[in-house]
């Protein structure tokens, strides 16, 4: 499991990179190394949701970041639209080395501090490949399923038990995060199953489990700020809320969620998580979701003001107050009201002109809740299926640079801050507009994640 052939090109690129001598002893930490085939010129560091550091590439692809300052523990890096984690000490030399092209499987560490990294990157990759045995898995009866789980959990503590006893020195921080990448995915799964199983098999109903199922819950605790951004343990997280609630009584559900069902997941929300900072997290994450997963106008408003009494943070309370108030605009039924959109060659053009006598999908986004991978795969999916069917992409603040390479340049849009839509778009969130050749909106706040989209996109075609 571990990668202990580290390329000789970056052991020399850290010794150059750090000024390292016999006589000299650096007391920054460094953090660079290079990228094949990079998606941008750059590499973004952070610190929970704080900007760390900008690193620019170098002519030749390299990058280096100096480090003043920095506390033991879990970062991550940004490059184009992918991200992973790391693991940093005070005074690390922590090089990488990694094919955009094929971003977590490329990536290996060198330096001061790569063993670790390269342990943690392998967790993740194991955990990729986990997702394929758990889909066979979730088929199994509730104690098969957890004899299976049983078996596995005993290979991640051996590698943990492994990797322990060969550092001996390891920091206590460090040891904590390592079992956290090798265990947590598992427990996330355990949490799943009830719901994975029901889908898989067809049922209806959730079938009796026994408490002992979930013995992990004893020695997990689900409201630690400094993990809420680390996806081993926020997954865990979130499958034991979904996992708690639905105990409540509620049915499966797969489409979309109730307006009960939300409710009484805010409600759990609140009373399992004690830190202010996770708890409020995790209650916009939910409503937020929840929403779009309906993928129309419709609101649940005792849904949004179980919300609002329970959540503490102003900023997240504007955010979904803004998010409402942009569902007041263009609902179904209403013709499209006009407003100008910028081409690519910075010409001006009408959305009426545009639309007219087409069936049309106007998605409007923001890179800081969507990527362009997914909407380049998610609009090449849809246009295939829906030919007859014009898509529009529109990047929201966006300029001349915000062309995703992936899709016909021709259905590409951006408006500035000054644009008339934008009295639509104040949340600045991602928003599809559905039209039907007449100009009448169809869905005014559609979208293109959901399982209801490609019914009324077939149902549009028919227009």
């Amino acid at each position: 499991m571990f990668k202990y052939l580290y390329p000789l090109l970056l052991a020399i690129t850290v010794y150059f990179f750090v000024g390292c001598s016999s006589n000299t002893k650096h007391t920054e930490t460094y953090f660079g190394g290079k990228i094949i085939n990079p998606k941008s010129d750059y590499v973004v560091l952070y610190s929970m949701d704080k900007v760390i550091d900008t690193m620019y590439l170098a002519k030749d692809n390299t990058f280096l970041g100096k480090l003043e300052s920095v506390n033991e523990g879990l970062y991550y890096f940004m490059h184009g639209n992918e991200n992973q984690y790391i693991y940093l000490e005070p005074q690390d030399s922590l090089m990488l080395r990694l094919n955009a092209w094929s971003f977590d499987e490329s990536m290996v560490f060198a330096g001061k501090g790569a063993e670790r990294n390269n342990i943690l990157i392998d967790c993740f990759l194991e955990d990729e490949k986990d997702n394929r045995m758990f889909y066979k898995l979730n088929h199994l009866e509730a104690n098969e399923f957890q004899r299976k789980i049983d078996s596995l959990l005993a290979l991640k503590l051996a590698t943990y038990e492994e990797y322990v006893s060969k550092h001996p020195n390891e920091t206590n921080g460090f040891i904590q995060i390592l079992k956290i990448a090798l265990t947590h995915p598992i427990y996330a799964r355990i949490e799943r199953y009830p719901i994975a199983h029901v889908k898989n098999k067809n049922k209806t109903e959730f079938h009796t489990i026994d408490s002992s199922f979930y013995n992990h819950r004893k020695i997990i605790p689900i409201d630690n700020d400094s993990l809420l951004y680390y996806p081993p343990y926020s997954k865990y997280v979130r499958n034991f809320l979904y996992n708690t609630t639905y105990s409540l009584g509620h049915k499966p559900m797969s489409n979309e969620y109730s307006s009960d069902f939300t409710i009484d997941l805010l409600k759990t929300i609140d009373h399992s998580i004690t830190s202010k900072k996770s708890k409020n997290a995790f209650l916009k994450q939910t409503v937020i979701g929840h929403f779009y997963r309906k993928s129309s106008c419709d609101v649940n408003k005792k849904a949004f003001n179980t919300y609002f009494n329970l959540s503490t943070s102003a900023k997240d309370k504007l955010l979904v107050e803004q998010l409402l108030s942009d569902c007041m605009s263009f609902r179904k039924g209403q013709r499209i009201v006009d407003f100008m959109i910028t081409d690519f060659n910075n010409g001006s053009n009408s959305i009426k002109k545009l639309t007219k006598n087409k069936n049309s999908l106007l998605l409007f986004w923001n890179p800081s809740y969507i990527t362009t991978d997914y909407i380049s795969s998610r609009i090449n999916y849809l246009s295939q299926k829906f030919p007859e069917i014009q898509f529009i992409q529109i990047k929201i603040d966006g300029s001349i640079k915000d062309r995703i390479h992936q899709l016909d340049i021709k259905n590409q849009f951006f408006i500035n801050s000054n644009n008339s839509a934008n009295k639509f778009l104040t949340s600045k969130m991602p928003r599809t507009i559905i039209l039907n050749r007449k100009g009448v909106i169809t869905n005014g706040f559609a979208s293109i994640a959901s399982k209801k989209i490609h019914t009324e996109l077939k149902s549009l075609s028919k227009y």
